[in-house]
């Protein structure tokens, strides 16, 4: 099968799950085109049947902001008619599935018929999605998709009751490479963190407003004071500013690591005993999800899809947002004890596994399937 990939190619979530899947789809032996502004973060080496397509933008003084829809277009043209695509797959509703839908049309008009699956994420429906500039863009793309999924039971009944969606939405989770993020002993590594045999604490995001950083410091503030803890703090992003500024304000500077952007994350959580996930959204949580296959408990909040991942009292515990106390009395509770620090990270690898590629991979392909058969009895 020869599947054409369109995704943001940065180390958010949408971006990170479109690339691994695209990734596991060539292992599996299909032809896979990613048509992007620049090539995915995670798409880091050469394999085997993967190609990618940069979109290219045109400047030209009339405009102020070069028109990144309409040239996006013409590449998933372009890509179709000469790689003969099966299958475009778009993640993140906008502007992908407005732009697939576009992209389809002109196709028709060529006598091709191009199957497009579009994959929602979360802040294309749960924030982006509703701003009144968008809403109605939003909901036309998703009822002009042929198949629609997306990455939790709370996300789809989010896009149901926000939109006017007149097809059945298909739910599959995100997934991770439960061997890349596995826990890997390395005690000289963590040494560098934590030489007097501290707990470290963790946490992974793009630093944006929503995932509230600053809960994550007040959360280990509040620890620090009845634990030894220092607290890794993986990623980048507009809050980081505000992050540091406030780990001077409470004298922490020298047990709270910035460490940006990080391809093997994974080392990270494998060093860390505890993961904090504070979010304000978060559809699914991706970064929890690594953490726990790493076999870190997580403390997160319990909304969207997180309480589909992290199960409250089994694989760490979820709190309210905002509510730091909560957070800081869950975390001490899994960290005083050793007995149940191993219990928790037990539960927590365990449930990781059901997250596995190789449980949620035929799930897409199933959905592949389904789109070329309806294609085939499709009348254009």
């Amino acid at each position: 099968m020869k599947i054409g990939i369109v995704c943001y190619p940065t180390y958010g979530g949408s971006g990170v799950m479109a690339t691994e899947l695209g990734i596991g789809l060539a292992n599996k032996g299909h032809e896979v085109h990613f048509i992007s502004y620049k090539r995915p973060a995670r798409l880091t080496s050469y394999h085997q049947n993967i190609y990618f397509h940069e979109v290219g933008s045109l400047e030209y003084p009339l405009f102020e902001y070069a028109p990144y829809e309409s040239s996006l277009i013409s590449k998933i043209v372009d890509v179709s008619l000469h790689e003969k695509l099966d299958i475009l797959h778009v993640h993140y509703a906008i502007p992908h599935a407005a732009v697939a839908y576009f992209a389809k049309e002109i196709l028709l008009t060529k006598g091709i018929y191009l199957p497009v699956i579009t994959t929602l994420h979360g802040t294309d429906i749960t924030l982006v999605g509703l701003d009144p500039s968008m809403a109605s863009v939003v909901e036309f793309s998703i009822n002009k998709s042929d198949i629609v999924s997306c990455v939790s039971e709370s996300l789809k009944q989010q896009t149901m009751d926000y939109f006017n969606t007149k097809h059945p939405i298909d739910v599959i989770y995100n997934f991770i490479d439960t061997e890349r993020f596995s826990r890997k002993s390395n005690a000289r590594f963590k040494s560098a963190f934590a030489p007097n045999g501290e707990k470290i604490l963790a946490h992974t995001s793009n630093f944006r407003k929503v995932k509230r950083i600053e809960d994550v410091i007040k959360t280990y503030d509040i620890v620090r004071k009845e634990l030894n803890v220092k607290l890794l703090l993986i990623g980048d992003g507009p809050e980081r500013r505000m992050a540091e500024e406030f780990c001077r304000e409470i004298h922490a500077c020298d047990d709270i690591f910035f460490l940006g952007k990080q391809d093997s994350v994974e080392e990270l959580l494998s060093i860390a005993d505890l993961f904090l996930l504070p979010s304000k959204n978060e559809s699914f949580g991706l970064s929890a999800l690594e953490a726990m296959s790493c076999g870190v408990p997580v403390v997160s909040t319990n909304i969207g899809g997180l309480p589909e991942v992290n199960i409250d009292g089994q694989t760490g515990f979820t709190c309210d947002v905002g509510d730091v106390q909560c957070m800081a009395k869950k975390a001490l509770y899994i960290l005083k004890d050793e007995n149940i620090l191993a219990q928790f990270r037990a539960n927590a690898r365990s449930k990781a596994l059901e997250f596995s590629k190789s449980q949620i991979m035929p799930q897409y392909e199933s959905l592949y399937d389904r789109a070329l058969e309806k294609a085939k009895s499709t009348v254009y």
